[in-house]
């Protein structure tokens, strides 16, 4: 099927999803989507492995909501600030990483991310294990209302897909073909004289500003900007979300985030349904168990989906594609 009737199908089954769904839900699976796709950006198409995407995405959405509960600032005006504080955060962390790889890479981030995490920790501006909540939505340009969940729901859409057009224009640029060469091999890339710390902190900053973007929109869809935004939990569940889904690969992400998130959500009435259907007392345990089945689910897509939900749907249709005859 072509690629645009596929874009299409999905668009327009967006735009019905909340006369179907919970709107609240649906703005939370869009953001993580935005979120997992900013960090697939860095993983799939660079070969840098974070664990400290949630310093962006927690950060923002403190800036966020610190911006319009005590300084009053209008909706746009405050997810812009979170997103450029997160740049800029990102900005600060890529100085410091990104003349590392492998694993000297991951822990500098995993580390600075701790760092961050405890700064929120102590000042007061954050709200301590409080966090700050009843964030209030306000209006879209002085005009739109955004206390209505359809409406609000909406403006997160419209976010969303313009974060997920950017990152599929990077990925397809001459900027985005350099990124896939320093990741396939990097030495080649250097001795074809690019300034391969250069694109590399050009993709952090740009990764970390989208992840800024989607905790920005999470805090005001939500209203709650929260500890566990900036604990380091956050950065694997992101990772958990790309690998599961498909590293690599444009649309995967948003899969892995909607079934992680969504089984987050719904872990608790799917074991009311199996109880019922089954009549077997354990599932409705399920609610409580969210790590433990999440983390099987990742198991398994580990042993049997090396590439992720999509990648191995990809890799299954081309095949196929390969043996019809001529």
């Amino acid at each position: 099927m072509n690629k645009k009737i596929c874009y299409g199908i999905f668009l327009l089954a967006l735009l019905v999803a909340p006369f179907v769904m919970y709107p609240v839900l649906l703005m939370k699976l869009l953001c993580f989507a935005l979120f997992a796709c900013a960090f697939n950006l860095l993983l799939g198409f660079t070969g840098l492995l974070s664990f400290g995407h949630a310093a962006f995405f927690g950060g923002a959405a403190y800036v966020t909501g610190y911006a319009i509960q005590t300084l009053g600032l209008p909706f746009e005006v405050s997810i812009m600030l979170g997103t450029a504080t997160a740049a800029l955060v990102g900005l600060l962390m890529g100085l410091l990483a990104v003349r590392r790889q492998g694993i000297y890479f991951t822990m500098i981030t995993l580390a600075l991310a701790q760092m961050f995490y405890f700064v929120c920790v102590q000042v007061p501006q954050t709200g301590g294990e409080d966090g700050l909540q009843g964030v209030a939505r306000g209006k879209l340009l002085g005009l739109l209302d955004l206390s209505n969940d359809f409406t609000m729901y909406y403006v997160v859409l419209a976010i969303a897909i313009g974060g997920f057009a950017l990152i599929v224009r990077t990925i397809h640029s001459p900027f985005g073909q350099v990124l896939k060469a320093i990741k396939e091999n990097e030495p080649r890339a250097i001795s074809l004289g690019y300034d391969v710390d250069k694109y590399k902190l050009l993709a952090f900053v740009l990764s970390a500003a989208l992840a800024g973007l989607a905790g920005s929109t999470k805090t005001t869809a939500l209203g709650l900007a929260s500890l566990t935004d900036v604990e380091w939990t956050m950065s694997g569940l992101v990772v958990l979300m790309t690998l599961v889904g498909g590293l690599g690969t444009v649309i995967g992400p948003i899969v892995g985030a909607v079934l992680v998130i969504g089984l987050e959500n719904r872990l608790s009435d799917i074991g009311e349904w199996l109880a019922n259907v089954t009549t077997i007392e354990w599932f409705r345990t399920l609610g409580d168990s969210a790590s433990i089945v999440i983390g099987f689910i990742f198991v398994v897509c580990v042993l049997l989906f090396r590439r992720g939900i999509v990648g191995e749907a990809l890799a299954f249709f081309a095949k196929s594609a390969n043996r019809k005859p001529a």
